[in-house]
């Protein structure tokens, strides 16, 4: 198992600074995903981590050595990549089995272990099918086993279930975590699913125009989103301003109450913001805090539930509801900001002026 320390990189393509003096420590046998739009930078972050390409400032190292002078060969960094790449002329076995006829093992410990790593990808059976004769998910499943077959010290995925069909997706990631975690081994993966994301990742690093803006635990980013931009990504839309005084933001609908010992921000103008799922509606059981009026302006059925539209004074907010509310556009309705779950956010516009020189510690320094 290896431990990956990203420091201060950055990347520069001609004028174009893809990534920008990214710091992250990544601990051995931890799965790391790195998350955000097309275009972020996280790809690139990962091909500098193999060595397919250099920073162009900063150091990669693995268990505190540096590893920019050494060739990608021979780092031991195994990336699987969003197309198969198989060799179309070879069979499953001759695929999975290359790494190790280039590092020259004898041929009887080749066949095991290309056989006992067929078995962990759930392919027995298959050693003699071509490429062309398997699904998508078995080749990619094939392209997992040729990373792992040559026992990497890291496992780097750049969005490798990308093509494959929704119930596909579901079981590969399964089946990737519980490899991961069964060999113990580093693994880093490339998404700009979010749901991939959390369900995969120890920790998520997300990612906006080449700066790492969070890092943390899944739940933390649906918990406590450091800015607008970030709970936006993770679809919630809800955001109401106002001027904080210790635990009591006041808005223009009312006082609404945080929770005591919130750190994150001050008082003055600030956002809160509340998921759509947690926000409630009041009825005579539904305690009476934090109560706030929304004027409801459309209502969408989704099956498990209700997808409310309202305003809230002139603020849209989003609200599931149970599957059988009903009201009319127009109508008045009360609705519940339970303390527990109101999260204050930064504005984006002040996070792009932190940013407009080196990114400041807290932002992009997790060790």
């Amino acid at each position: 198992m290896t431990a990956v320390s990203l420091r201060h990189i950055s990347r520069r393509f001609g004028e174009h600074l893809a990534v920008r003096d990214l710091n992250l420590d990544i601990d051995s046998g931890e799965l790391v995903a790195f998350l955000g739009p097309s275009g972020c930078g996280k790809t690139t972050t990962l091909r500098m981590i193999t060595g397919l390409i250099e920073p162009t400032s900063g150091d990669v190292l693995f268990d505190g050595e540096s590893v920019l002078s050494t060739p990608t060969e021979r780092r031991g960094a195994v990336m699987v990549f969003q197309k198969h790449l198989l060799f179309p002329t070879m069979n499953v076995a001759q695929n999975v089995g290359f790494g190790l006829k280039m590092a020259k093992v004898s041929k009887d410990e080749a066949a095991q272990r290309v056989e006992d790593i067929l078995d962990l990808v759930d392919l027995p059976g298959l050693e003699h099918r071509k490429a062309h004769e398997l699904s998508g998910g078995q080749q990619q499943r094939v392209a997992l086993a040729r990373a792992l077959v040559v026992r990497p010290k890291v496992l780097l995925l750049d969005e490798p279930l990308a093509n494959l069909d929704a119930n596909l997706r579901i079981t590969m990631r399964h089946l990737i975590r519980s490899i991961q975690k069964e060999l113990g081994i580093t693994a880093i993966f490339v998404t700009h699913d979010q749901e991939e994301a959390v369900m995969l990742a120890d920790r998520v690093a997300l990612m906006f125009d080449g700066v790492l803006q969070q890092v943390g635990a899944p739940d933390e980013f649906f918990r406590a989103p450091r800015t607008t931009g970030i709970a936006r990504f993770f679809r919630n839309g809800n955001f109401l301003r106002g001027r904080r005084q210790g635990s009591i933001v006041r808005t223009d609908v009312g006082d609404i109450e945080i929770a005591p010992g919130s750190t994150n921000g001050r008082d003055g103008p600030t956002v809160l913001t509340v998921r759509p799922e947690e926000v409630q509606l009041v009825t005579k059981d539904t305690p009476q805090d934090n109560v706030v009026p929304a004027v409801v302006t459309s209502l969408i059925y989704m099956g498990s539930h209700s997808q409310l539209t309202v305003t809230i004074g002139d603020t849209p907010w989003q609200i599931h509801a149970p599957a059988a509310f009903r009201a009319s556009n127009g109508d008045t309705i009360q609705i519940r900001l339970p303390r527990d779950h109101v999260s204050i956010v930064s504005d984006d516009d002040d996070t792009v002026a932190e940013q407009s020189g080196a990114a400041p510690p807290n932002q992009t320094t997790i060790a």
